[in-house]
This record gives structure tokens, sequence and C-alpha cells, in this order.
């Protein structure tokens, strides 16, 4: 019993510190980041496609993306994104570039404001240099959201060539692409959530001490986005008579906001963990300190 104890005491420390932290407003905050964010990074993705030679990348860029969304959100958005990814633009690499970029990486710096509430840190470091690392994180998820794109473009002639040696191979491609698609995706997200809990925050923490935060925010986010589908499948015409022409929007927005309320009760349980394990007297935010890593 004691172990289910434990448990029960750290999710309930974990979720009074969500609550103490103002973790529904936080989510809220980074719902409207994330969705004010989606097409500026989006608009990222294009350009560099274009700089290297092919907008089809951009198209399975920006449906890899989506891959882990229930159809419901992300067909509510696909036509608003296919006129993003589609419309020419003659500002690529240029100021409208760099504006697209620095609005993407408001996303990332709402995920900041989280994990450090969520970790007890003060942030020691200065805006411009967060501000930098931000747009960091967005160009580097742009260049990895091409570079898995182009392996999904690429899996067909793969597979085409794989039959010319291995005959028993003749399961259709769509089969194979569609369940590889969809694990590329749930792996980038879990090492995605692995660089945000290690990196964005202040203070350090080690892999072990972020895993359980990590594996419930990825069960969780996969549950929610089945239970959510589901539940617009049932009842999706209420967004419909309510919001009217917002509808799309509310949708993604009530969404994202589930997920970003798991996103950062992940964070407060994993600062839950690591404070039911300090000895006596030694804080939470002392245990996070660099020169305290082993």
């Amino acid at each position: 019993m004691k172990p289910i104890r434990y448990v029960f005491d750290v999710a309930l420390d974990a979720f009074d510190t969500f609550l103490s932290d103002d973790g529904w407003a936080i989510a809220s905050h980074i719902a409207l980041s994330a969705l004010m964010a989606l097409f500026p990074f989006l608009i990222v993705v294009t350009s560099l496609a274009g700089f290297f030679g092919s907008k089809d990348l951009a198209d399975q860029a920006a449906s890899l993306i989506l891959q882990t969304w229930p159809s419901q959100v992300a067909d509510t958005l696909s036509g608003e994104i296919h006129n993003v990814m589609t419309t020419p633009r003659g500002d690529a690499l240029t100021v409208g570039l760099a504006l697209a970029i620095y609005f993407a990486s408001n996303g990332v710096e709402s995920l900041r404001v989280a994990l450090n509430r969520a970790y007890s840190v003060p942030e020691p470091r200065r805006w411009y240099w967060l501000r930098l690392e931000s747009i960091g994180y967005t160009l580097l998820a742009a260049l990895v959201s091409l570079a898995l794109a182009f392996l999904i473009v690429l899996g067909p002639l793969l597979l085409a060539t794989a039959r010319r040696y291995v005959p028993l191979i003749v399961e259709s491609n769509e089969t194979l692409l569609n369940f590889a698609r969809y694990g590329i995706a749930v792996l980038s997200l879990a090492i995605a959530l692995v660089v945000l809990h290690t990196w964005l925050p202040a203070g350090r923490r080690g892999f072990l001490q972020i895993l359980p935060g990590i594996v419930f925010t990825l069960v969780a986010s996969l549950v929610s986005g089945i239970v959510f589908g589901q539940y617009l499948a049932r009842f999706a015409s209420n967004y419909v008579t309510t919001y009217a022409g917002l509808a799309s929007v509310i949708i993604a927005l009530v969404f994202l906001y589930f997920i970003a309320a798991i996103f950062v009760y992940g964070g407060e349980l994993n600062a839950a963990i690591i404070k039911s394990r300090l000895p006596h007297g030694v804080s939470l935010q002392a245990a996070q300190l660099p020169e305290r890593e082993d």
C-alpha cells in the first residue's frame, strides 16, 4: 500500500501546486500563444522549404505536426493552413520572415514561463539571451520538421526499392506510411519534451527526474486527443451554433488548452517527485542549481 499512497500523495501535491501556481491561467496563456505562433511557424517552415527548393516538404511538415491531433481539430484548421502554405511570399528571408520567426518564438517563451513556475526556479538569464534561445529552438524545430518530412516523402521510394530485393514486402504504402508518420510524430514529441524540460527552464535536472512528467504528458495528451475527438464527433455542432465562423479557432484553442494544462501539470509532477526525495532542509530551488549536478 505504501507505493500507492506515495503516488497518490505526490499526484495530489502536484495538483495543489498546479493550482497555487495559477496552472489554469498559465495553460490558457500557452494555448493562445501556441495558436498565435502556429501560423508564423508555418510561414518559417514554408520559407525554409522554398529556400531548399521544395515547397512540398512544407506540406508534409505541416501534416506531420498535426498528425497526433484529433482529425476533427486538424480538419478545422486545414483550410487556413493550406492558405498559409500556398500563398506566394515575396518577403521570404526578409523583414517579414524575421517577424514571423519572432512571433513563432513566443510559443517557446510561454513554455519557459510555465516550466520555471512549475520547478519553482527564478530566471537569472537576460531577456535577450532567452529570446535568442527561443528563436534558435524555433528554427531548429522548423529544420527538424523539414528533415522528418523528407523521410516521409522518401518512404515510398525506399519501399519500392525494397520490393525489388524482398518480394515478401507486399503491404500497401499507405498503411505503412501512415503508421510511420504517426510513430515519427510521437517520437518527435517525446524528444521535444525532453529538450524542453532539460534546457528550457532555469536550473538543471537529470533525465530520470524529468521522465515521469514526460511520460504523463505523452500518455495524457494522446488520451485527451482521443477523448476530445470523440466529443467533437458528437457535439461539434455546438461550437458552430455558438461561435459561428470562429468555431474552428475555438475548437483548436480548447484542444490546445487541455494539452497545455497537461504539460504544466507534467512539470508540477516532476517538481513534486523531486521535492519528495530531497533531504530534510534542502529546498527545491537549491536542488536544481547546476553545481549540485552529479
